[in-house]
């Protein structure tokens, strides 16, 4: 058994090795490559935010000195209204991969000489589409992938190595205890009733020789119980019996008929007693386990942060609600942080400055809702705005923004909404859903609702 122990666990940690080692080599390279383009997505979104509110040379090479270097990222603004077109940074992608991905208006990567680009598209306020540019060096998408490798094939040695022994260790701790187990069944089996095991060896086998202790135990005490219950039951039924023997002749309306009866219902009751001592009860419990995700309201005030610098540039009035205390929803930090980006984006970008804008979160029982609105003219017409969410690009929109948000609510089980806001603009509403598994009541968004209306009256 040892041995054979041995040469399976061998084998079987052989193929795992090979089975995951080579696939996580590949995913750690897919991994290296998706890391290093994700940092150039994000490179880009901090941009986005900028080109969408104004295409000033000067403005804009400060936002691109802040979000990367000038080396690894461009920015190219088309003609527009006879404006001349701007170029910022060094480009290295061809003016025709620039052209298709500002016709095509989604993200797109090139090879280029020593790496990749990344060409992110983002809409301007006049309807134009810029492109931003992040170039991604070779040594950047490849960087820790040999390392990474070559831990992997000291990591699968190390486990066929420390398989081998900890199974020889285990084989030699499972036969000892495993044959005194065995022997100690056959002398139970024999009526030894006083067989017992030593509880030793790995935790399995202890907690096997630990039950077949409590088991001999048990039946010791059952055989001495079957004893004691037949000897009680005897001097019980003893004097009932007797009565009902000597006064079975006599039966009707006299003394020896009562007794009968009496006998009889005391008869009854030490059975019932029987019946009952016999019952047992067996408790059950439940491990119920835990949710995840980031806190809303730390989100919303660190993206408020940053917009509230471009609110007071323009002088826009903005307020912020409900996010005194954590807000824990099953999202992650990033999906919330773009979602707030693109409806704060479009708050600036489709509104007059000046306009007020305030965001709001409502801690429900099975849901928590966020809500942006604005003091501009609203939306005639909701329903095709959210077509526009779709990727139709109508009036200048790339109908990114909406498609985020709507993502990120019915990842949950949640939707989005649009409507007028208290303000008099638009206002829209995300329904996060704390359990994706429950519907959102629409009496629950009604009160929501009513209130936030009399805490801004």
């Amino acid at each position: 058994m040892r041995w054979a122990l041995v040469k399976v666990c061998l084998a079987v940690t052989t193929m795992v090795v090979v089975a995951f080692a080579v696939p996580l080599g590949l995913v750690i390279k897919e991994m290296a490559r998706d890391r290093a383009f994700s940092n150039a997505e994000r490179q880009a979104a901090a941009v986005a935010p900028a080109l969408s509110i104004t295409t000033e040379r000067e403005q804009l090479e400060r936002v691109v000195a802040s979000a990367g270097s000038d080396a690894q990222m461009a920015v190219h603004i088309p003609e527009v209204d006879g404006k001349q077109a701007v170029d910022i940074g060094r480009g290295r992608a061809a003016g025709a991969d620039i052209a298709t991905v500002r016709k095509m208006g989604r993200a797109s990567t090139t090879e280029v000489p020593g790496g990749s680009t990344l060409l992110q598209p983002v809409a301007l306020s006049s309807g134009a589409i810029a492109v931003v540019e992040v170039y991604v060096p070779e040594s950047e998408v490849s960087n820790g992938v040999g390392t990474a490798w070559a831990v992997l094939a000291v990591v699968g040695a190390a486990l066929v190595v420390g398989s081998v022994a900890v199974a020889d260790r285990l084989g030699v701790r499972m036969v000892q205890p495993a044959q005194r187990l065995a022997e100690g069944a056959h002398e139970l089996g024999e009526g030894k009733l006083g067989a017992r095991v030593p509880e030793e060896g790995p935790t399995e086998l202890r907690l096997a020789a630990a039950a077949f202790n409590s088991m001999a135990d048990q039946v010791v005490q059952l055989l001495a119980n079957e004893r004691e219950l037949a000897a009680d039951l005897s001097h019980r039924l003893r004097t009932p019996l007797t009565v009902l023997r000597l006064n079975a002749a006599s039966l009707g309306e006299s003394p020896a008929a009562d007794q009968t009866r009496a006998a009889v219902a005391q008869l009854e009751r030490e059975v019932d007693t029987i019946i009952r001592t016999a019952r047992e009860a067996k408790p059950q419990t439940a491990v119920a386990g835990a949710g995840a995700g980031c806190d809303a309201a730390e989100v919303v005030r660190e993206r408020m942060k940053f917009w509230s610098a471009l609110a007071e540039d323009e002088g826009r009035k903005w307020r912020v609600a409900g996010v005194e205390r954590p807000v824990r929803i099953p999202v992650a930090r990033t999906d919330l942080a773009a979602a707030l980006d693109a409806l704060l984006g479009n708050v600036f970008r489709h509104t007059a400055e000046g306009t007020a804008f305030a965001v709001d979160v409502h801690n429900g029982d099975d849901a928590v809702i966020v809500l942006v609105s604005d003091a501009g003219p609203g939306i005639a017409d909701p329903e095709a705005a959210m077509a526009r969410g779709r990727g139709s690009g109508a009036d200048g929109s790339t109908g990114l923004g909406l498609d985020i948000v709507r993502r990120l609510a019915e990842s949950t089980g949640g939707d989005v909404r649009l409507g007028s806001s208290v303000l008099g603009g638009t206002e829209v509403r995300i329904w996060i859903q704390l359990d994706g598994r429950r519907p959102v009541r629409r009496g629950h968004r009604g009160a929501v609702r009513r209130r936030r209306r009399l805490a801004l009256r």
